[in-house]
């Protein structure tokens, strides 16, 4: 993890919480960091037979974008709607692909991931309202992609953990069809800055609460809103099963935490765990942090569990 983080400091990015949104997106990533470190230690790259393909679908407000990553194998695959992180203002689907084929290969899932728009040029509620289009889209086509439409679940990372939940709550409340799961990767769901992982990783790297303080500002969300921050939500009764994993090395840590607490006490089905040792980002590093293949070992298995269900 430390060699991660020597290795996105000397790629000299500046401080995104300085920065005007486009010069933040051009900023060297933890993505970027592993490239780096992976070819300094000559690690080869993971050969997971995932093969992706790009479609666009109509959304609330013009097209949505959405890569499509197919296993090895012969369908109909269950699905899994993935949303990247980024804070809702920076990043795309290819900085977080390494995710996403982990996910696809271990679960032997097709994975959707949904490139929606992005504050501030397009601030709440286009992210959610994207997401839950692309998640409806999925339930309604899935044959013509090689999925299984009754074995569809929902998964992100940081931001994109925060829009899996959230597309799982608007499902609930507009009595569409539930997702079968939501894997929550140390999502963001409240806006409570005052929390023992804040306090703690007020400065750590490459997530901090001055990031934190700008990505709000940015995505411009009514802060009462459940869809904006689901913890604020009355209730997450009716929620599907989730998987939660959180970073001991990060601010959103506790969040996800008392989320999960939250979602058991409210009758849902959870397993939750926090990896130590490792920062904000880590679950897609398993070619050079070995956390990161245990993080997605635990993410699988509860996706599988799942999918298996609906057989």
């Amino acid at each position: 993890m430390q060699k991660v983080l020597d290795a996105l400091a000397s790629l000299g990015g500046k401080p995104v919480e300085t920065l005007a949104p486009e010069e933040a997106r051009k900023q060297p990533t933890p993505a970027d960091a592993v490239v780096k470190l992976m070819k300094e230690e000559a690690v080869p790259a993971p050969k997971d037979g995932v093969t992706s393909k790009q479609l666009s679908i109509d959304g609330p407000q013009g097209k949505i974008p959405l890569f499509v990553y197919t296993p090895p194998g012969k369908g109909p695959f269950p699905v899994v709607v993935y949303f990247h992180g980024g804070g809702f203002v920076i990043a795309d689907t290819k900085t977080y692909e390494s995710s996403v084929k982990a996910i696809a290969a271990g679960t032997s899932a097709i994975v959707v991931s949904v490139e929606y728009r992005q504050a501030p040029e397009h601030k709440f509620p286009a992210a959610p309202n994207d997401a839950f289009a692309a998640y409806q889209w999925v339930l309604a086509n899935a044959k013509d992609i090689g999925g299984d439409a009754a074995r569809v679940a929902v998964a992100g990372e940081s931001a994109g953990g925060n829009l899996a939940t959230v597309v799982a709550l608007m499902a609930r409340d507009r009595q569409v069809a539930a997702p079968v799961h939501q894997l929550l990767i140390y999502p963001v769901v409240s806006d409570d800055m005052s929390t023992p992982s804040y306090q703690r990783n007020a400065n750590a790297r490459p997530l901090n609460k001055p990031m934190m303080q700008w990505f709000f500002k940015h995505y411009g969300a009514d802060p009462q809103n459940p869809y904006a921050l689901p913890a604020k939500a009355q209730t997450l009764k009716g929620l599907p099963s989730a998987t939660v994993l959180t970073a001991e090395i990060d601010p959103l840590a506790s969040e996800g935490e008392s989320y999960a607490e939250r979602l058991k006490k409210d009758g849902v089905k959870v397993d939750y765990r926090q990896f130590d040792g490792v920062t904000h980002e880590f679950f897609g590093m398993g070619p050079v942090v070995p956390k990161a293949q245990d993080a997605q070992k635990f993410a699988v298995e509860g996706l599988k569990k799942a999918f298996e269900a609906k057989r």
